[in-house]
């Protein structure tokens, strides 16, 4: 049986439309669904538990995502298992098209669907940035910054290992090789990204400090075992994509501009090593 586990802390305003997404199409034998509501102070839980039996809500007073999916998988039945943030929407197709790519490759072991960023209501801003954003190598390969991740059994397993880190889809998709993960295009997830500037920022700086966190975790465990995996931009990777795409000059620049920000947005929470505060953007979820 294929199980999901959903975090939600006060996600009420959007847990509906991904339950709404996960149902569709499918029969009382479906998915295994479980959310777990992590310190909620809104209806997220009322709202899920309206969805009917085939979603089973557990809450918990503790505010952690982290927490969430460890309850999350103790609830759980069965696998291949998706991990899904609240604020994204993923179909019922598309857990079939990510739980059928892992049936059918044994080598795989962790997959997440292609990304749609709809940008229609984003600044200006906003748009330049995700129109670079997008097109990286990294983005576009790696298994993070889309709210959805299937594992095996076994992928489940080196996951679980990993310790509570800010950058949790991060470093579950460096945890597995190339030969071991997969985007699969015949999937896809609506992730709505900010509607501002400040809000785009608020994100960046988040991803900026949990990204420190997420290297120094690495640095510890890899010490003497040579270069860890990453998934940072490089100023190489801006000037290939430039020289692939001169016309994306300006939406560079925009680029450039919020990871400079970002990146001095994150100096007092690295310095004091903060990496417990979350900073949400509320924009995305209007």
């Amino acid at each position: 049986m294929t199980s999901i586990v959903i975090p939600a802390h006060n996600e009420g305003r959007v847990i509906g439309r991904l339950l709404d997404a996960l149902l569709a199409d499918t029969s009382s034998c479906g998915p295994d669904i479980v959310v777990v509501c992590n310190g909620c102070t809104d209806d997220t839980a009322r709202i899920a538990a309206a969805h009917g039996d085939r979603v089973r809500v557990v809450e918990i007073p503790t505010p952690s995502k982290h927490t969430a999916l460890r309850v999350g998988d103790e609830h759980a039945r069965g696998f291949p298992r998706l991990y899904v943030d609240a604020d994204v929407v993923v179909g019922a197709a598309d857990v079939r098209a990510l739980t059928g790519a892992l049936a059918g490759d044994p080598a795989l072991l962790a997959a997440a669907p292609g990304r749609d960023v709809p940008l229609t209501g984003c600044s200006w801003p906003v748009r330049a940035y995700y129109r670079v954003w997008q097109l990286l190598p990294a983005v576009r390969e790696g298994l993070f910054g889309r709210g959805v991740i299937a594992v095996t059994e076994q992928g489940h397993r080196r996951i679980a290992a990993l310790p509570p880190l800010m950058a949790d889809d991060l470093a579950a998709s460096l945890a597995f090789g190339p030969g071991e993960r997969r985007v699969v295009g015949a999937a896809r997830v609506v992730v709505r990204p900010p509607r501002t500037w400040a809000d785009l920022i608020r994100r960046k700086v988040r991803a900026a400090t949990s990204s420190a966190e997420f290297e120094r975790f690495q640095a510890a465990r890899e010490a003497g075992a040579g270069a860890a995996p990453s998934a940072r931009t490089a100023a190489s990777d801006l000037r290939a994509l430039l020289r692939a795409r001169p016309a994306l000059a300006p939406d560079v620049a925009v680029f450039a501009a919020a990871a400079l920000a970002a990146r001095r947005g994150s100096r007092r929470a690295i310095r004091d090593q903060d990496f417990s505060t979350w900073l949400r953007d509320e924009s995305s979820r209007q």
